[in-house]
């Protein structure tokens, strides 16, 4: 097991993981034949098409198993799934697997096997890169991907679910690059409308249109000698695309209205909560602007997979609040912080810096308290099946109250807890709160409104 991976240390604290690729191959199941290898540290299995190796299994969950790599050997690890993860007939958390091994996940029965070919992933001896903290592995190799691609003018995408910091990624690969003295320029695809995004990204002339009274520079002119950052770059309409993708093979511009091309000198840097590859094979991204895009890519883990990190993120962001009210002495149990390494955290960072927060300004004592998170929002995502089931009795309402007012009062608190906390994952944008609800904008903001709660309580 031991002798596919070895870690070598090199100056500065960093690491080299030398491993070797591994295959994984269907003997059963529906997907039976499917062989597919790989040769990065982490794999995830799930009938997810975001996920690296899909299933076609009804009972194999969105995402099931994950095979992680490590100086100790390969792992596989259940994800919370709701038929489990077998090694034999045991049934595993995560359990050390060796060439040869075989494992089960729903119907399906996958096969391990290591190949000769060896890989390096490395790791930095950073703890922290720009305003990105993180001491667990997989944040370390982030890092020492960051070390070597911020000096240059790569085109670099990077993805990841709401909360992960990828804008603090553009920042830092912008201050640690040649162009850190130029503008740093951000750009949203998902929050200009549709008529408007063309004239904001290239700029337009006057007459362009009824309201164009003057010349103005779009998001590339501004970002001249500096870097863009394209978030969301998913939520691009498909008919604006062969025009980003011409302005970024020849790094010229042409203003809406305008006769002529300005010259422009500008590193990109894009990111999407979406997985874009999956998006292409949709037919909602063109491959092209894709691959352009991804000559180098970035995937933030969320933070429930890298719960490791969570005192280090609390202890920074208690120092940030201490900074802004000058209050001193906070400090948190180690039951309580047992508690925010187990909770889901679907807001990822934001979600946790929130809650630090808001937790710091309501403390009454020195320490920070659990009861200002809603920590039954969602279970742990590593939780086993049997706990993680709902039980009979898990329902809580006043039995006291009679039916019709209790099962109102039990409708607002989910609609409450359900919209503050996709407001959390959205720092506060009510059109992207929508697109995941499947909910028309205007009945989000009746909801809103029926229940409260403003946008700028639960955004940074």
């Amino acid at each position: 097991m031991t002798e596919h991976t070895r870690t070598v240390f090199v100056d500065g604290g960093g690491q080299t993981l030398k491993l070797r690729k591994y295959k994984l191959t269907v003997l059963e199941g529906p997907n039976k034949g499917l062989e597919q290898t790989f040769s990065r540290r982490t794999a995830l299995i799930g009938s997810s098409p975001d996920t690296d190796l899909v299933l076609d299994d009804s009972a194999v969950s969105r995402v099931h198993a994950r095979i992680e790599v490590d100086g100790a050997g390969y792992h596989v690890q259940d994800k919370g799934s709701k038929n489990g993860t077998w090694v034999g007939t045991v049934r595993v958390a995560d359990a050390f697997i060796s060439d040869g091994s075989i494992f089960r996940v729903g119907e399906s029965l996958i096969k391990f096997e290591t190949t000769q070919d060896e890989v390096e992933v490395h790791f930095s001896g950073r703890k922290q890169f720009g305003d990105i903290i993180g001491t667990s592995l997989e944040m370390r190799r982030i890092f020492a991907l960051l070390e070597r691609v911020s000096p240059t003018d790569a085109t670099v995408l990077v993805e990841g679910e709401s909360g992960t910091g990828k804008e603090l990624v553009a920042q830092a690969i912008h201050e640690n690059s040649a162009r850190k003295r130029g503008p740093f320029v951000v750009f949203d695809c998902s929050a200009v409308a549709r008529d408007l995004i063309e004239s904001e990204l290239f700029g337009h002339v006057r007459g362009a249109f009824t309201g164009a009274t003057n010349n103005r520079k779009g998001a590339f002119e501004q970002a001249n000698g500096g870097t863009l950052f394209l978030d969301e770059l998913g939520e691009l309409e498909l008919d604006l695309q062969p025009k980003l993708l011409r302005v970024l093979e020849t790094m010229t511009v042409k203003p809406v209205g305008g006769a002529s091309t300005v010259r422009v000198s500008v590193r990109v840097v894009a990111a999407t909560n979406r997985n874009l590859i999956h998006e292409v094979r949709s037919g909602n991204f063109r491959e092209d602007l894709y691959y352009r895009f991804e000559v180098i890519k970035l995937v933030l883990p969320p933070l429930r997979e890298r719960r490791e990190d969570v005192p280090r993120l609390v202890e920074h962001f208690l120092e940030r609040i201490t900074e802004k009210t000058g209050r001193t002495g906070l400090n948190i149990a180690y039951a309580t912080m047992d508690k925010l390494k187990q909770h889901s955290w679907p807001g990822n960072v934001r979600e946790l810096r929130n809650f630090v927060e808001r937790a710091a300004l309501l403390a009454e004592g020195d320490r920070l308290e659990t009861r200002y998170l809603n920590l039954g929002t969602a279970a742990p995502a590593a939780a086993p099946a049997a706990e993680a089931e709902a039980e009979p009795n898990s329902l809580v309402y006043d039995e006291e109250l009679p039916f019709k007012e209790a099962k109102n009062k039990l409708v607002e608190e989910f609609e409450s807890r359900y919209w503050t906390n996709l407001l959390v994952r959205t720092d506060g944008n009510v059109s992207k709160a929508a697109r995941l609800a499947g909910v028309h904008r205007k009945s989000v903001e009746y909801i809103l409104k029926k229940l409260d709660i403003k946008r700028t309580d639960v955004s940074s």
